[in-house]
């Protein structure tokens, strides 16, 4: 009995830790100060997988992403595993830098310091250097290893697929 107690209270702990700290449209509504753009498609062509796949480093199946997009900045919203499970952020480009990322839901049980100003204010101002990395190194979080390499590649993801339109028009 004591242990289908303890495995039933393992299997609701680990609803525990997902969390959102805010919606989407909460988040999209704060930078378009109440004027959200429409949503417009990115899709992922035979020409970029292949640098998408080198930052995430692993095989990726998505076939499109969106983004918003008004005259002065984007904002992409995406997702990707920290240790097991998904971790969305928003990241706002202008004039090809970071303006501002932001954690809006964290699923792990461990990493979550991630959300926080002192390191998300890492990314603001770094753009994408010619190897398909960050301008600067990102700092670390002891105990928060793999949620801090998910922001790093998604930041990195970002300011490619932000790049990618920018070459497109």
């Amino acid at each position: 009995m004591l242990k289908k107690i303890t495995l039933l209270f393992l299997i609701n702990c680990s609803f525990v830790y997902a969390e959102t700290y805010q919606s989407k449209e909460e988040f999209l509504n704060n930078i378009f100060t109440g004027s959200i753009p429409e949503p417009q498609l990115l899709w992922v062509s035979k020409a970029i997988k292949p640098r998408v796949e080198k930052i995430l480093q692993h095989k990726t199946h998505f076939l499109r992403t969106r983004y918003w997009q008004n005259e002065t900045q984007t904002v992409w919203i995406l997702d990707e595993i920290g240790k097991m499970k998904l971790i969305t952020i928003a990241v706002v480009i202008k004039q090809q830098q970071i303006t501002q990322l932001k954690v809006l839901a964290f699923r792990e049980s461990r990493g979550w310091e991630v959300k926080h100003d002192f390191f998300t204010q890492q990314f603001k101002g770094l753009s994408l250097a010619d190897n398909l990395q960050l301008t600067q190194p990102i700092d670390g979080i002891s105990g928060a290893t793999l949620s801090v390499r998910a922001l790093t590649k998604m930041a990195t993801l970002a300011l490619l697929f932000n790049q990618t339109i920018n070459e497109e028009k």
